[in-house]
């Protein structure tokens, strides 16, 4: 008899995965902000999604056989990749490259984490955690970088669109 893990298919058992990982992650939100406040709440939220970000980065690069990203299409390589791996289809996003200043602009386009705090009443007073990851990602991979706009609150909430612009460098890194 086959187990149930060998009968499911790949595409529910990713979705129930990153299901149940963001549940948790909007439970252990909900219930840090009831017990230590918002405000603290984000800091540690913020922290602990760059921290598992950074281990995230490590675990992608060994599965698309990345070794170190030392260029820009280094780079776009991951960011390709990692969303089909580890982003919930309950999220999207798109990403722009431009060659011009070694830039992405993301703009989520549908997000889990603002439908989320919008519920809970305090999207006036969240602190995004989803391009923290992004940030971890950078870090882990090495790589320096700028965001713009600046900040940490939710930019759908503050604007009514999601848009970022992270700035590249590779001043320290050989070509290639």
């Amino acid at each position: 008899m086959k187990t149930t893990l060998e009968t499911i298919d790949k595409e529910e058992l990713r979705s129930l995965l990153l299901r149940s990982w963001m549940t948790h992650d909007a439970m252990w939100l909900a219930n840090t902000i009831r017990e230590v406040g918002i405000e603290r709440a984000n800091k540690l939220n913020r922290a602990a999604v760059r921290d598992m970000a950074a281990v995230e980065a490590k675990r992608i690069c060994k599965l698309i056989d990345l070794d170190a990203v030392r260029s820009i299409d280094d780079l776009r390589r991951f960011v390709e990749a990692a969303p089909e791996l580890v982003i919930p289809p309950f999220m999207d996003f798109n990403v722009e490259w431009s060659a011009t200043d070694n830039s992405m602009q993301f703009e989520v386009t549908k997000c889990f984490a603002f439908d989320g705090v919008t519920m809970l009443g305090i999207a006036d007073d969240y602190e995004c955690g989803i391009y923290e990851r992004i940030y971890g990602w950078l870090n882990a991979l090495e790589v320096g970088y700028e965001a713009f706009p600046p900040g940490d609150h939710c930019l759908r909430h503050r604007t009514g669109q999601c848009l970022r612009r992270i700035t590249i460098s590779f001043e320290d890194l050989p070509e290639g």
